[in-house]
């Protein structure tokens, strides 16, 4: 009887402490833009928070950080996008994802702007450090600052 019960907590603890688990690439709605590498979609009348994969953007309280949020809005606000999941979850509950509206990817046009750097921390992938290098070559976007700041050194305490 001990054991059962001390399962059933267990089974409670894991099932109310994880997200939902979702289809690892759906289609769902963009009904908002928190910055620049994060939006929220609507799938099955319920909201999903989701976190750009593979980027960091500048924070809104950063130079260029209104302007990478302005650029995902443009590209995906109000639209039918694809999901494609990494099937992880950051701290914060946003599902990791690459979000593509027919077959382009806002994750690498954020990059491909100068509104976002390869997240080399969470990403191995070597396309978005390419696509990075390209975009700090022709000075786009925030690569016009020499002094630009990457937004994990922002976030860091002042001391």
């Amino acid at each position: 009887m001990a054991i059962s019960k001390y399962l059933l907590l267990l089974f409670c603890l894991f099932a109310c402490n994880n997200p939902t688990k979702i289809p690892d690439t759906f289609n769902a709605k963009v009904i908002g833009v928190k910055d620049g590498d994060t939006i929220e979609v609507l799938k099955d009348n319920r909201p999903i928070a989701v976190r750009l994969a593979d980027i960091d953007c500048p924070e809104k309280s950063q130079p260029f950080g209104s302007n990478a949020k302005k650029f995902t809005s443009d590209f995906c606000f109000g639209k039918e996008v694809t999901v494609i999941s990494k099937g992880k979850y950051d701290r914060y509950k946003r599902l990791i994802a690459t979000i593509t509206i027919d077959s382009i990817s806002l994750n690498k046009q954020l990059v491909i702007n100068g509104y976002a750097w390869h997240f080399k921390k969470y990403s191995d992938n070597n396309e978005f450090a390419i696509l990075e290098q390209e975009a700090r070559q022709l000075k786009k976007g925030l690569w016009a600052d020499n002094n630009s700041i990457p937004p994990w050194e922002w976030r860091k305490p002042k001391k």
